[in-house]
């Protein structure tokens, strides 16, 4: 099979990664691509936001199947307009992606299927935004409702902090995102990820993570993309991920079906673990970035395999078999971010770090003739397997610091949580 493969992130890297380990493919095409794909799959020059473009490209170049990587183009409506075209697709229809593109969206489908969430309130102006908020506890939380790169969430402490929040959305610092605005009860607990895969009627569990939002060590600082990520989960038990399947994912799927809005593709739960059991904070209809690359690293199965099956609405007939092993990638971001930071500078050391058995994914590099430069925020994956998350975080530790990048960072303790339980546990 010929495929294109649409993203230049981590999360591209780690899918073009384990798409070429597909006998069924034949090509891997990649637009726009960075550096590290550019070893796996033939870079294109297509902008994501140009459907005619990619159109065209998939039907010049014979291409059997376009995966879309990133959240945007989903909400934008690629996967319609390829299908329009007569072009198989990986990934959700327009409507369905409101489940990402409208936090208010699947609010109101958490309300009227019985998914458990937090309480909440949808607002299109300031006004009425900040009369709700004298109802309620602080802390609280506000929410752009569209897309805003995983930075359109604050968690205000104090009131002043909330309606300097709320203005924030009103006044454009978040573009059309913030056009709308959720205000969601302030849920205590630990934060998981879940993930399935859909053909519109059929969930299939795709395994568990934890990611770390914040760019400090020790949860500080302001939230990011995120700085690294572990899978599975310690603390997603087998009760916890059952419940999530059945109480969660499952209605989710029923309620997107009666709405005429089957989901197909990855649906990635974002979950509170409390003491009244996994509440959903969010859903992302795509693999998550880092998670990606620690699921990417444990799977064992053909992924072409599974996404086709998605896609044909068989996924009853397909299993995913996962690797035993703990895995754990470590975020290397330039200086700086998330907020200015400086691009260009070279980096060296990624294949003395490999040598040590890990897995170097590119997020924002460039080739700069011979020279790889940083072009992004987040820039590298550390990625490593472990019998153990200490092992795993031992080992990915090890190899970033053979990479010589002087205006790059990284978090230092990837993997807190979950050592902390394997000390506890005598691991």
């Amino acid at each position: 099979m010929r495929v294109l493969l649409i993203g230049s992130g981590g999360r591209e890297h780690a899918l073009a990664w384990k798409l070429v380990q597909s006998p069924l493919l034949s090509k891997l095409y990649c637009a726009p691509g960075n550096a590290g794909i550019s070893q796996c799959a033939e870079i294109v020059d297509l902008d994501p936001t140009n459907h005619p473009a990619i159109i065209d490209f998939c039907k010049s170049s014979q291409i059997d199947l376009v995966v879309v990587g990133p959240e945007a183009p989903l909400v934008a409506g690629l996967a319609d307009d390829l299908d329009n075209a007569g072009i198989k697709v990986f990934g959700p229809s327009a409507a369905a992606a409101q489940l990402e593109g409208s936090k208010g969206f699947t609010k109101d489908l958490c309300a009227e299927f019985n998914i458990p969430t937090a309480a909440y309130g949808r607002f299109s102006d300031s006004a009425s935004a900040k009369a709700y908020l004298k109802n309620c506890q602080i802390p609280i939380v506000i929410k752009a409702d569209g897309l805003a790169a995983g930075k359109g969430v604050v968690i205000a402490e104090t009131v002043n902090d909330a309606e300097a929040a709320i203005d924030d959305c009103f006044s454009g610092a978040f573009g059309d995102a913030g056009s709308e605005v959720v205000i969601e009860e302030f849920l205590e607990g630990e934060e998981a990820s879940l993930f399935a895969l859909s053909d519109g009627q059929t969930a299939l569990l795709l395994g568990t993570a934890q990611d770390h939002k914040r760019v400090g060590d020790g949860d500080t600082g302001p939230n990011t993309g995120g700085m690294g990520a572990y899978s599975p989960a310690p603390v997603m038990t087998q009760d916890m991920i059952d419940q999530t399947m059945s109480d969660i994912i499952v209605p989710t799927l029923a309620g997107m079906h009666s709405r005429g809005m089957p989901f197909k593709g990855i649906l990635f739960a974002g979950l509170m673990l409390t003491n009244k059991g996994p509440l959903l904070i969010e859903y992302n209809v795509r693999f998550g970035d880092p998670e990606c690359q620690v699921l990417m690293t444990r799977l064992k199965s053909d992924l072409l395999e599974l996404i086709l099956a998605s896609i044909d609405g068989s996924l009853l007939e397909v299993e995913a078999n996962w690797s035993d092993k703990a895995a754990l990638t470590v975020v290397l971001a330039s200086k700086g971010y998330p907020g200015t930071y400086e691009k260009g500078a070279p980096i060296e050391g990624i294949e003395r770090a490999e040598e040590t058995g890990t897995t170097v994914f590119h997020a924002g590099t460039a080739s700069n003739g011979d020279t790889l430069v940083a072009t992004g925020g987040r820039v590298l994956n550390v990625t490593a397997l472990g019998d153990s998350v200490s092992e795993a975080q031992q080992k990915a530790y090890a190899a970033a610091d053979q990479i010589k990048w002087d205006n790059g960072f990284c978090r230092r303790d990837i993997g807190w949580r979950a050592v902390e339980r394997e000390k506890q546990a005598g691991h």
